[in-house]
């Protein structure tokens, strides 16, 4: 094991052993995700069926386009919207320009349930990082931004 350097900002940074990029944002994954499934665990949901919910929010994209979002299979795809759909979360209904193709949108009590996950989620997430000053919690967020945006735009 090697000793990793301890970050050297002045000021509250000043005192944070650096865990290094990649163990640092997997830790962090590994504490949202866990966040996320506690939220999802404590509405009888999986975090993938957390995520279908909240994709559905503000969309109604095809089964494909679903997939893509979520990174599933079709297979894997088919079986998490009947799932969905047997507990009133979810709806399929034909695509109008190909009969053979669906649209998932989200039902009334799909999009409370969602709505209510979202509220936990925020909490939980923001907890995670509640320690941290505002300047630090905005330039966390600027720098997650930043990966993201240039992920989603590839």
């Amino acid at each position: 094991m090697q000793n990793k350097p301890v970050a050297e900002t002045p000021g509250a940074d000043g005192d944070i052993e650096d865990l290094g990029l990649v163990d640092g944002l997997v830790q962090l994954s590994f504490l949202v995700q866990g966040a996320l499934g506690k939220v999802a665990a404590d509405h009888g949901l999986s975090v993938i069926q957390l995520r279908l919910l909240g994709v559905l929010r503000d969309r109604t994209p095809g089964m494909q386009e679903l997939a893509h979002h979520l990174g599933l299979d079709k297979s894997s795809m088919t079986g998490l919207v009947d799932r969905a759909e047997r507990r009133d979360l979810v709806r399929r209904t034909p695509a109008p320009h190909d009969r053979r193709s669906f649209l998932v949108s989200i039902t009334p009590q799909g999009q409370q349930l969602a709505q209510q996950c979202a509220v936990l989620a925020d909490r939980q997430i923001r907890d995670l990082a509640a320690h941290l000053t505002d300047a630090q919690r905005a330039r966390l967020s600027l720098l997650a931004s930043a990966v993201v945006n240039h992920h989603t735009e590839i």
